[in-house]
């Protein structure tokens, strides 16, 4: 037994839960994983396991209790040690937004329209404070700044373009920080609102016992920061793990559309569709540098096979005039699906 599994052992014990049976659930792109802990009498829980220094889990008990607050649907903490990394979490269930959809692909529709609707209720709301803790620490969730929005994108020329061996020079990679950091100065200053970052169908669970907004169950918002609301209505439409119908896309954008408006007098349709477009190109261009560094770095070969996927969603996103110049960058150094695509080859 290593020591981590001991101190589990040890913290089941000290929440009552220690005489639970433990089935693991999954791991993520992070060092998080997650286990179910059933009770001889059915009771079920689960099991956070964030071992420190690559994790700290003050952030998901920040957000969560933000987001709980709100009558969203986030995780009840049964039980926190901040200290070691551990958490018992309310059990959501099995039904995420993909299970569900790929069973029956009719409540697709709803599925996702709820799913606007936690947006639009996140759009509504005051911004969080401080979450405090017993040893005098707390947590603010951060605003996303340009440094957050430079970053991101920069990641496709640390693994994706070395993995593809494509040998570019120097000034090559500063134009690409230089459109970048136009494209952030650029950006209309929208309302900022909290964004959760990983908002997609994996992430959302189905909750049809629940009303409103409340039937959809959040997970994975530990890296939640203030900014751009078209961020996570990214995040969900333009999907890197499953396809999103663009006509249906549309209609979510609007969906979404309708209710900004509501919550929020001065919302401007243009501006957030400018933002959209934005936001798209920088976490798909992200993203398609995670997933190669998830391979090379982590082992981690599956996520090569979303690739083809988020370039499809890149090349969408590059259609808006605020993106021409980032649209040319990319024919130039990086042409063509296949090419872009084409660190699969190299991992085969």
């Amino acid at each position: 037994m290593t020591d981590r599994s001991a101190a589990i052992d040890d913290f089941l014990l000290a929440t009552g839960w220690g005489d639970g049976r433990r089935r693991l659930l999954a791991g993520d792109a992070s060092f998080r994983r997650y286990e179910r802990v059933e009770k001889p009498d059915g009771r079920t829980a689960v099991l956070m396991d964030a071992p420190p220094p690559h994790e700290d889990t003050r952030p998901f008990i920040g957000v969560g209790r933000y987001l709980s607050r709100l009558g969203l649907s986030a995780p009840a903490i049964l039980a926190p040690d901040v200290a070691r990394g551990f958490m018992l979490l309310e059990d959501l269930g099995d039904d995420s937004f993909s299970a569900v959809a790929a069973a029956d692909p009719d409540r697709a529709a709803a599925l996702y329209e709820a799913a606007v609707d936690v947006l639009v209720a996140l759009r509504g709301a005051p911004a969080p404070g401080v979450t405090r803790f017993v040893d005098g620490s707390g947590h603010q969730v951060k605003p996303y700044d340009a440094r957050a929005f430079g970053f991101g994108p920069s990641l496709i020329l640390d693994w994706h373009v070395k993995a593809l061996r494509v040998l570019l020079e120097p000034e090559a990679a500063a134009a690409f920080g230089a459109i970048w950091h136009d494209l952030w100065r650029r950006l209309p200053r929208e309302r900022a609102v909290v964004m959760l970052r990983d908002y997609h169908a994996d992430n959302l669970l189905w909750l049809p016992g629940r009303t409103g907004a409340a039937r959809v169950g959040l997970l994975d918002f530990q890296d939640a920061t203030v900014g751009p609301a078209a961020y996570d209505l990214v995040s969900l439409i333009e999907d890197a793990r499953r396809d999103v119908d663009p006509a249906f896309g549309q209609d979510l954008k609007a969906r979404y559309a309708a209710g900004a408006a509501r919550v929020d007098p001065g919302f401007d349709r243009a501006a957030f569709d400018a933002a959209y477009a934005i936001m798209g190109a920088q976490r798909n261009s992200r993203i398609a540098g995670v997933f190669v560094r998830l391979w090379k770095r982590d082992g981690k070969k599956r996520y090569l096979d979303f690739l083809p996927r988020v370039w499809r969603h890149l090349e969408r996103d590059l259609r808006h005039p605020l993106l021409a110049n980032l649209s040319a960058w990319y024919d130039h150094y990086l042409p063509g699906e296949d090419l872009r695509a084409g660190v699969r080859k190299l991992a085969a």
